[in-house]
């Protein structure tokens, strides 16, 4: 499906939405003979703009990075999908008499180059996301084999795997670090509630009050309490 002046430039970063030409859009709609392929990368240029906001690129190098990209993705080599992104730079090399190093040269430098790279890096999906279905699978047969093993040995094997693989994250089993220097209103009350006792106990203890009903004393909130208890037969 073709896209049009105004399609392109809603999806663009506002300062870019004026370089938007037609021979732009005629290059966009006209990017691959296959129509298959075209559609793909007119989607890829769609998804992939977000880059366009991470530094000062102009429309048409974005143009061609995400067609290296989309031939890359599609199991191209560095060398072929530079060849197809850019068929008349290559022509170009070769009547210039370049040989095989110059051209890897080109290439090598073109790949390494920060925009192709924030396309790919918007582009790869992380293996583990991809083969989630498959780790799930391997999880099932370790716990069948941990549950159902008639061999001790492979049973505790299962086990381990399945400890190791499955443990919390570093982060999470860590917990929060706690601040032990941060004033707490609660123990602080708590020792002031100490510190009353000792003394109370201390003029008990001097004014002959058995040792057993000194030690039979709890906690108070409050001093009345306390001496309550001591004036209890």
């Amino acid at each position: 499906m073709s896209v049009t002046k105004e399609q392109i430039a809603q999806i663009l970063p506002p300062a870019l939405r004026k370089s938007v030409t037609q021979s732009l859009i005629d290059q966009l709609n006209n990017i691959a003979q296959d129509p298959d392929l075209a559609e793909e990368m007119r989607q890829n240029f769609i998804s992939y703009s977000k880059v366009l906001q991470e530094g000062r690129f102009k429309l048409e190098d974005y143009l061609n990075a995400v067609k290296f990209v989309s031939y890359k993705l599609m199991g191209y080599n560095d060398q072929d999908a530079f060849f197809r992104t850019f068929p008349q730079r290559y022509q170009r090399l070769l009547a210039q008499g370049a040989d095989s190093k110059t051209i890897s040269a080109h290439v090598s430098m073109y790949k390494k180059g920060k925009l192709v790279n924030l396309i790919m890096e918007q582009a790869l999906v992380p293996v583990w996301l991809l083969n989630q279905d498959a780790y799930q699978k391997a999880i099932n047969v370790q716990v069948d084999l941990m549950l159902n093993a008639k061999s001790e040995m492979v049973r505790t094997q299962a086990a381990n795997s399945l400890l190791t693989h499955l443990q919390r994250p570093k982060e999470v089993a860590q917990g929060p670090l706690v601040n032990i220097n941060v004033e707490n209103s609660g123990l602080n009350e708590l020792k002031a509630m100490i510190q009353d006792l000792a003394q109370t106990q201390k003029q008990a203890i001097k004014s002959g009050i058995p040792t057993n009903v000194i030690l039979a004393q709890k906690l108070s909130t409050s001093k009345q309490e306390q001496e309550d208890d001591e004036l209890d037969p």
